[in-house]
């Protein structure tokens, strides 16, 4: 089973920026797609940005033009680079992967934009 680990998440300014990591442990095999979801308290969970083996990307209207995802391969990691942060991107962010074996999903990482 493939283990996910998130990172970067923390206490930021309107209009900062944050980049956010996925880390996958052992190697990923057999990749399809890995999505970043938010969820904030009282509110419904959200895709943020998705990425597909073929570096095809998609993201929420809500990010489009500040987020980029994009994967180092080599490092079985995603990225989620953040800026122009907004207090409504606060949330706890989570990575999922979909492989052609089985999906799996990390605990997440709070991000706390304040205004």
């Amino acid at each position: 089973q493939v283990l996910l680990e998130e990172s970067g998440g923390g206490l930021v300014q309107a209009g900062g920026s944050l980049r956010l990591s996925c880390a996958a442990s052992p190697r990923i095999m057999g990749f399809i797609a890995m999505t970043w979801y938010r969820q904030a308290p009282g509110r419904e969970r959200e895709l943020v940005a998705t990425i597909t083996s073929g570096d095809r990307t998609n993201y929420a209207d809500s990010v489009k033009g500040r987020f980029t995802i994009s994967r180092d391969n080599a490092k079985d990691t995603v990225y989620l680079q953040m800026d122009s942060l907004k207090p409504e991107d606060t949330g706890n962010y989570y990575c999922n992967l979909r492989t052609i074996y089985r999906e799996s999903r990390g605990q997440g990482t709070q991000v706390t934009v304040s205004s």
